[in-house]
């Protein structure tokens, strides 16, 4: 099937209308033990929970700055789609002062006080359990996530000329983002069914691509690890052959 999608919301709309029991994102973190895999109707319904949550508690408009201070990882994917779907801009890595919302992760929450909007916090434990003490000034993301609607539909369409995502001062619209992301695909050599192993930050456009944008443009998969640096390489042989990947980035 040749896809049409525009944006990126319509892309993982695409991938809902296809094989949605297949997984998207396969997420390890080598500094936990942490394994999480998410099949396409799971992510989907992590991205329409967290677009209520952005839309209607948070208050986001469409082209509010969504500065997210976070790694690479299953969570932060999820808040990259749920920004899209709402028409937010997603600023991986964005100064937090210059935002209308700020997520942040345990590590960067002292430099995202600086948001003068609303800000959300992600304890990034196993299972997307809980922070322990909900830090003073957030909302703890796991704690507000679970009771939003599992179906999303944006105020205002959402259309592809709809800035999208912000990197290094650059803004990409929607469709930009799309072709971008199945140029990436092309040039990893994705295609349906692939499987891409990614051990790259969230902090550029190489690692957006590799461990979210391409593969779910390629109708393929990824798996995406963080603190791969850790892992032996012995170890890494054999989670490449566990999870049957493909192709590396």
């Amino acid at each position: 099937m040749t896809s049409t999608a525009r944006t990126p919301a319509e892309l993982l709309a695409e991938a809902l209308r296809g094989d949605f029991a297949r997984p998207l994102i396969t997420f390890y973190d080598d500094a936990t033990g942490e394994r999480v895999e998410l099949s396409v109707a799971t992510f989907a319904n992590w991205v329409a929970k967290t677009a209520n949550l952005l839309q209607d508690e948070l208050g986001a408009q469409p082209g509010d700055r969504v500065a997210l201070l976070l790694p690479a990882h299953w969570q932060t994917a999820v808040w990259l789609l749920a920004a899209f779907s709402t028409g937010a801009v997603a600023v991986p890595g964005g100064d937090p002062e210059g935002a209308d919302l700020v997520v942040s992760g345990p590590d960067t929450l002292e430099r995202a006080r600086a948001c003068g909007g609303e800000r959300v916090a992600l304890a990034l434990r196993p299972l997307g359990g809980r922070f322990p003490q909900p830090p003073a000034g957030f909302a703890d993301y796991a704690v507000e996530v679970p009771s939003q609607g599992d179906r999303f539909v944006p105020y205002a369409p959402v259309g592809p000329q709809a800035p999208a995502l912000e990197l290094s001062g650059e803004v990409l619209d929607g469709a930009e983002v799309v072709a971008r992301a199945r140029r990436s695909a092309a040039a990893l050599g994705l295609e349906r069914g692939s499987r891409l192993l990614s051990g790259l930050t969230y902090d550029g456009w190489d690692g957006l691509a590799a461990g979210l944008l391409a593969p779910l443009a390629a109708d393929a998969s990824v798996v995406l690890c963080r603190h791969l640096d850790r892992l032996p390489p012995e170890r890494l042989a054999e989670r490449v052959e566990a999870e049957r990947v493909t192709h590396r980035a």
